[in-house]
This record gives C-alpha cells, structure tokens and sequence, in this order.
C-alpha cells in the first residue's frame, strides 16, 4: 500500500479495519472496538473487547492460568501475520511487537516498533475542543 497517497487517519483505520477482520477470521472473535496512533516510527493500538467466548468460559470457571496460556499461546499464533499485515499497510519494516491484555478489563495492547516513520499525505487534523 503507498502510504504517501494516504494521511494518517486514513491510515490509522485501515490498520484498525484489517485488524479487526484478522482477529474475525483466525480467532473468530472481532474486538469491539481497535484504536490506532501513528507517532512517527511508533504505532500504538488498543484492543477493545478482546478475550474471546472460550476465554471468558474458562474465566467463569475460575481458570484464569488457562486462559494466560492460551492467550499467550493466541498471541504467538498471530503475531506474525499481524505483524506481516502491518508491513504491508504501512510498507514499512516492523523491528519489534509488544504486547500484553488485561483479563479483568478485556482490553489488549500492542506497540509496534517500526524501521522508520511511513511517508503520509499532508492532512489536516481538525480540532475536537
């Protein structure tokens, strides 16, 4: 994808929307809501709504070291094509993924550590005050 045709809002939905679909179509659980932000060679994204049905059954049952397996287990499965979805919106290397979840809120993390800021469009960013 040429991210110099894009600003970056554009972009941070995009990397928001694929995510989403990711999550859908591997873990069969779509996140409510993915936030993304762009700091030049920083990406950051926030998972909403993230522990999947089979996890929170086994929260339910008390179970919360099997479910900080399997998300670790999850999360080692996904990773590389999360991170090849990234290279290929942002056409951008990524050096490094960092992530963690919360179980108590649902929430998920990631930052991901990029070669170098993405070329964007110039656009202008209205001001929400």
């Amino acid at each position: 994808m040429n991210t110099s045709e894009l600003t970056r809002g554009q972009v941070e939905r995009t990397i928001s929307q694929r995510i989403q679909a990711l999550y859908r179509e591997r873990l069969g659980h779509q996140p409510s809501k993915v936030t993304c932000e762009l700091f030049e060679d920083k990406l950051t994204i926030v998972l909403e709504n993230s522990i999947t049905p089979a996890e929170q059954l086994l929260l339910q049952e008390g179970k919360e070291d099997s479910v900080e397996q399997l998300r670790s287990d999850l999360d080692e499965v996904i990773r590389p094509q999360l991170k090849a979805e990234l290279e290929e919106i942002l056409g951008i290397s990524v050096l490094d993924l960092l992530s963690d979840a919360t179980l108590e809120t649902g929430r998920m993390g990631l930052i991901a550590v990029l070669e170098s800021a993405p070329s964007l469009r110039s656009g202008s960013r209205k001001n929400r005050g």
